[in-house]
């Protein structure tokens, strides 16, 4: 959930819907069979534009590859493709910015976009679209690569083709906040495909489920803009630790736990004893609309207040914010998932009303994860407020003073 952790709604699912849809395209004449030797297919069923603190908005999802031939393909660039007949290209991976996206089914970074006979890659995509434009109702992806021509011996050919279509959704949930009070940074945030949650599939129940795709670490900032102060082995040396987590939503807990110890920060436990069974720590698993589920994970022992089977209230506190499970300094683990698990799909959403107090650049990052030093010099001289939109990797977020809905 990353470097530090390794691995409004009302009553139900609330909805904000985005610019209007572009028409779908129309099915054109049925082409011949064709040899393609690079085989694509999204691993979302469908996806949804999702308005960000940037001002745009993003379309997140993978592609798997797998080259189902006997000899090597060497992809020179995917494109996304939308509009009536599917032939407008939106964005264009290739080169560098290609091999950037290229993740190993193990979760590695690959090393060149080459795919071995019998082997597979993982495309990370973020999309961007500025605000006003409409969004694609569909989307495709052409693939270019040299490659074999057929099943038997011979030379490499240039090819190109497409593939993969993918639905776009108008809508996404709309959340209350995870946290209460100023200075949250989101940490491992959405978008950037080199962040430790988005370049995590993991090969649950038979599939591999990117449940985090739009997780957040959220860690929390003191008044002099310190993510620590003190002994970093002590969890209480973070502004972060203790902290109420509340709910997003109204909605039924399904499942819970809290019996693990808190780990000894700064660093990370042992990998080997590391399981899908303490992975998350102390968590609490909210069901808040169809097909909708909210996971809290790397509470505090003995801190959840919730039961499974129980109906919460949104802002209603589910617990304290800790250091359990695979986790290397107190924080807040939040997604939401199509499932209770997570072997489920990772959902995008936006959170009601907040406002953006900063942002910490991206260069930045490995000095924060020394949790060491002050990040002031990042916030904003007056915060922004801000509604229905989802903060990014590193935004400093002041979330309002809420109170469980009566």
């Amino acid at each position: 959930m990353g470097r530090v952790s390794a691995f409004s709604l009302t009553l139900g699912l609330a909805l904000v819907p985005s610019l209007p849809l572009a028409a779908a395209p129309q099915p054109g004449a049925t082409a011949s069979d064709r040899w393609t030797p690079v085989v694509a297919e999204v691993l979302t069923p469908s996806a949804a534009v999702v308005p960000t603190v940037d001002g745009l908005r993003h379309l997140v999802y993978e592609l798997k590859l797998l080259n189902a031939s006997r000899s090597p393909a060497n992809l020179s660039a995917v494109e996304v493709l939308g509009g009536r007949k599917g032939d407008q290209i939106l964005a264009a991976f290739e080169g560098p910015a290609l091999t950037a996206r290229l993740r190993t089914l193990a979760n590695g970074a690959a090393a060149d976009s080459s795919i071995p006979p019998d082997q597979a890659r993982l495309v990370l995509v973020d999309l961007t679209l500025p605000q006003g434009s409409p969004a694609p109702a569909r989307l495709l992806h052409r693939l270019r690569l040299s490659g074999s021509t057929g099943p038997g011996p011979g030379p490499a050919a240039e090819l190109n083709y497409k593939a993969a279509p993918l639905v776009i959704e108008h809508q996404v949930a709309i959340l209350g906040p995870p946290l209460k009070g100023p200075g949250w940074v989101a940490i491992n945030g959405c978008c950037r495909p080199d962040g430790g949650h988005r370049s995590t599939g993991l090969p649950i129940d038979g599939q591999l489920a990117f449940a985090q795709r739009f997780a957040v670490d959220w860690m929390r900032l003191d008044r002099e803009g310190r993510l620590a102060v003190g002994d970093l082995g002590r969890v209480a040396s973070y502004p972060s630790f203790g902290a109420e987590v509340i709910a997003v939503a109204d909605g039924d807990v399904v499942a819970v736990r809290n019996d693990l110890s808190d780990q000894v920060p700064p660093k990370l436990p042992d990998p080997s004893l590391i399981s899908l069974a303490n992975v998350l720590g102390n968590f609490v698993v909210l069901h808040v609309g169809p097909e909708a589920y909210a996971l809290y994970a790397h509470l505090q022992p003995g801190t959840v207040q919730v039961r499974a089977g129980q109906r919460v209230k949104r802002g209603q506190t589910l617990g304290l914010l800790g250091n359990s499970g695979n986790s290397s300094a107190p924080h807040l683990h939040f997604h939401l998932m199509s499932g209770p698990s997570l072997g489920s799909d990772g959902l995008p959403y936006v959170i009601n009303r907040f406002a953006l107090a900063g942002q910490i650049p991206e260069a930045e990052a490995d000095a924060l994860f020394s949790f060491k030093g002050s990040w002031s010099k990042n916030l904003a001289p007056k915060p922004s407020v801000r509604s229905n939109q989802l903060p990014l990797s590193l935004s400093i977020i002041d979330f309002p003073e809420a109170k469980p809905a009566p």
